[in-house]
């Protein structure tokens, strides 16, 4: 973490003294050395510190623990929370029998204590000590016989479980304060529920407030990936001796210790947050929206959330209103044992209570469908573990309780429903646009929403649909031509826009190959990358079909004079924080890692509100989940945006796209582009021309002219910073998209970029070597090899 700025020392100095007016420190308490109202334990390297405090106005002391090194007295731990001192007359100290004992000078009898068993001819040698995590420990003989991370009050701090140990009886439960004045047992408490499929729950009393759900294998269900910040490690465990959660802290070199809490507050909220400078930033909280309140909803339904204020009970298919939040099955319905039933599948959900249902990790999601199939007592499954590729069966029998959908996250869950509503969804679409789809591999006992059967994620189109649709390719039609073929705007029988790819005969692709590839780029699913829809497939023919996006490219608008006024700085900001996290799915985020390989302008396409979504996988390469580098002896790319060590050597990694991603910042920062601009100095290319200026400290002179200094120039200085350290010369010293992210929201110390790489080069006449064809306007998803994990 920073050292606070000089302006802050006087106030940090403050602080401590309102804490304890008159401070000697200790760094132990010993039988003969107790500690004292007016002094502080602290840890070894004094990160934390334990001693007396008063709460905000409250007139009562207690002992606690907080972090020492920063200007705001924020407690993590206290002792005494229901059992507050009158004055400062308190003493902590290691009593006759070894325990940790809190009483009054003027008082013998403990009004807290550790309470730990000891053998009587080893009293003497108990001491605590305060360690650097923030963890209070009693120890004797060098064996830890009691530790306050086992009795957290309303905080978890890095490297503290939250849980059930087995062996111990233990439970580790968050507890909110009554008020900020004062500590004591609140209302809201926060744990782990060790049923079959352990949970996280917020509880109001004895009362569930709010559900985080089930283990995901990444996150609990409830929390959307987008909400887990990269300086979190999360981990889970779950065995014969315990069944607990902890996260840790990752650091950079830009911020090498991060000071972190997750706390559940007073009002319900559990709270996130890293210390910056001089202030607690959140960075996340639950609940967040009406839909994560627990049965908002009543069995059966799920919580459709419109906006921040509204929300929707809809019924599972089955099922129809009985009232606004309440669901009962359809009248029509027929018996669901052995009787052509079937299921359907709901995405993006948060998925049903776990306290219900039940686990089987050995079987695949394909076994666990007719697990569930032969129980007629089976109303839903769904994945048990995301990080494996959606292994792991979890089923459930009874009411389907506290579901809710979210726009384009969440996990897939397959509704049981009979005969009748499987026809009748079949007849509904059979004269719809829909209803040419099939699927690969197609299933007679799955079904979507629309009504069509699949077994595959990925819908197949006729070609008859995409003829009719796109008015036989019509010129008119044409919205541009790729590196791999043209691109079309379609119109579907049920209005629903498309945009067609059509790939070039000679692309050297076959048919399994082919659907292989588009079935793996169908499960990326980020709003800020274009979702593809499906593809098409008639004899040599194949074409993609993906989402139609009406502002085209942002090649079209950055590098255009008169499109460009229509981006202010807020839009540009928001659409370089929207690259950013894009790229930071496919890096860490996704079921798969994902090198895009050729980020450019004309592939980040915008929609009706100008959001940009990344496109043109047709260079993508996915590499294991933990290979970060790759290489190749055919170099494929955009010269202006390729890395140096990729141009050069064919070595490709995460960090050829942060350079990417780097071009494209100070693209948009200065609406030139970096392949055509010419300067003459030193430096003649556009990246070269900023890194001057930057040494200059003139870069500001590059900010573009449309913007008319109607911007913070603060915030612009920092991108500019940003886009230098994404285009440094080599790899490593490049920082991750995760830390590019944290950049780009917060206001840390950036550290100075070095030289940057300067590729001045006009065409191609390389051999073995293919560049992608820049293509204004054009909605771009092609194909390219792809290495599995």
């Amino acid at each position: 973490m920073m050292n606070p700025a000089e302006g802050n020392t006087s106030l940090f100095l403050l602080s401590l003294l309102l804490v304890c007016p008159i401070c000697t420190s200790l760094d132990t308490i010993t039988p003969e050395q107790p500690l004292k109202d007016g002094q502080l334990l602290l840890s070894n390297q004094k990160t934390f510190a334990l001693g007396f405090f008063r709460p905000g106005s409250s007139s009562h002391r207690y002992v606690g623990i907080w972090f020492n090194q920063i200007t705001e007295q924020t407690v993590v731990w206290v002792a005494n929370r229901d059992a507050p001192l009158n004055d400062t007359s308190g003493v902590l100290s290691i009593n006759g029998k070894g325990n940790l004992v809190l009483h009054t000078q003027n008082q013998t009898t403990p009004i807290w204590s550790t309470d730990v068993s000891f053998s009587v001819s080893s009293t003497n040698n108990s001491m605590a000590k305060l360690l650097d995590m923030g963890n209070l420990v009693l120890v004797q003989q060098d064996s830890q016989r009691w530790q306050s991370f086992d009795y957290p009050t309303n905080t978890l701090l890095s490297f503290m479980k939250l849980g059930l140990d087995r062996r111990t009886g233990l439970n580790r439960i968050l507890r909110s304060w009554k008020s900020k004045d004062d500590p004591g047992i609140g209302n809201y408490s926060f744990q782990l529920v060790t049923t079959e499929i352990p949970q996280a729950n917020l509880y109001r009393g004895r009362t569930i407030s709010s559900r985080l759900g089930s283990w995901t294998g990444l996150r609990f269900s409830g929390i959307l990936p987008g909400m887990i910040s990269n300086y979190f490690n999360n981990s889970f465990v779950n065995n014969q001796d315990e069944t607990t959660v902890m996260y840790s802290t990752f650091s950079n070199s830009a911020d090498p210790k991060v000071i972190s809490k997750f706390v559940v507050d007073e009002s319900g909220i559990i709270r996130r947050s890293i210390w910056q400078e001089t202030t607690w930033v959140e960075y996340w909280s639950f609940p967040q929206e009406l839909c994560d309140k627990y049965l908002n909803c009543g069995p059966n339904g799920y919580c459709d959330q419109h906006n921040l204020v509204n929300f929707e009970c809809k019924c599972f298919p089955g099922f129809e209103p009985k009232s606004s939040r309440d669901c009962m099955r359809e009248k029509q319905g027929v018996s669901m044992c052995n009787n052509g039933e079937g299921f359907v599948k709901l995405a993006h959900m948060k998925v049903p209570d776990t306290s219900i249902a039940h686990a089987d990790m050995s079987l695949s999601m394909k076994e666990c469908e007719q697990k569930c199939l032969r129980n007629c007592s089976c109303m839903a499954y769904a994945s048990a573990n995301e990080s494996e590729g959606g292994i792991g069966c979890l089923t459930w029998q009874g009411d389907l309780v506290d579901t809710r959908t979210y726009p384009d996250v969440g996990q897939d869950l397959y509704i049981r429903v009979d005969t009748v509503v499987l026809e009748m969804r079949h007849s509904t679409n059979s004269d719809s646009a829909d209803s040419t789809l099939t699927y690969f591999e197609d299933s007679p006992s799955r079904m979507d929403l629309d009504g069509t059967r699949r077994n595959s994620n990925l819908p197949l189109f006729d070609l008859r649909t995409i003829i009719v649709a796109t008015e036989n390719f019509s010129i008119p039609n044409k919205l541009g031509q790729g590196g791999f073929g043209p691109v079309y705007k379609g119109l579907l029988q049920n209005g629903m826009e498309i945009a067609v790819k059509r790939l070039s005969k000679c692309s050297g692709q076959g048919i399994e190959q082919f659907k292989t590839e588009v079935a793996l780029i169908a499960k990326l699913q980020h709003r800020n990358l274009v979702r593809i829809l499906g593809c098409c497939i008639h004899k040599e023919e194949k074409m993609l079909i993906y989402e139609y996006l009406p502002n085209k490219s942002l090649d079209s608008f950055i590098f255009d004079e008169t499109k460009r006024s229509c981006l202010d700085w807020v839009k540009r900001f928001e659409i370089i924080c929207g690259i950013a996290r894009g790229i930071l799915y496919l890096h860490q985020d996704s079921r798969l890692r994902i090198i895009h390989r050729d980020l450019k302008a004309s592939n980040v396409l915008l929609d009706n509100a100008l959001n940009p979504k990344i496109s043109d996988f047709g260079m993508a390469r996915i590499v294991g989940g933990d290979q970060i580098e790759a290489n190749t002896n055919c170099i494929v790319g955009t010269f202006g945006y390729m890395s140096p060590e990729y141009a050069m050597q064919g070595l490709f990694s995460i960090k050829s796209d942060v350079y990417s991603f780097g071009v494209l910042l100070l693209e948009i920062v200065t609406g030139k582009k970096n392949s055509t601009y010419h300067h003459d100095g030193p430096s003649s290319n556009l990246i070269g021309h900023v890194w001057d200026l930057w040494r200059e400290d003139n870069s500001m002179k590059m900010v573009d002219p449309l913007l008319d200094e109607a911007y913070p120039a603060n915030e612009v200085s920092r991108c500019i910073q940003i886009g230098l350290l994404c285009v440094q010369e080599h790899a490593t010293d490049r920082p991750t998209m995760s830390t590019v992210v944290f950049m780009l929201g917060n206001d840390t110390h950036l550290p100075s970029p070095k030289r940057p790489a300067f590729i001045l080069m006009g065409t191609d006449n390389s051999t073995n070597k293919s560049t992608s064809v820049a293509s204004n306007s054009v909605n771009e998803i092609t194909l390219s090899k792809i290495d599995g994990r």
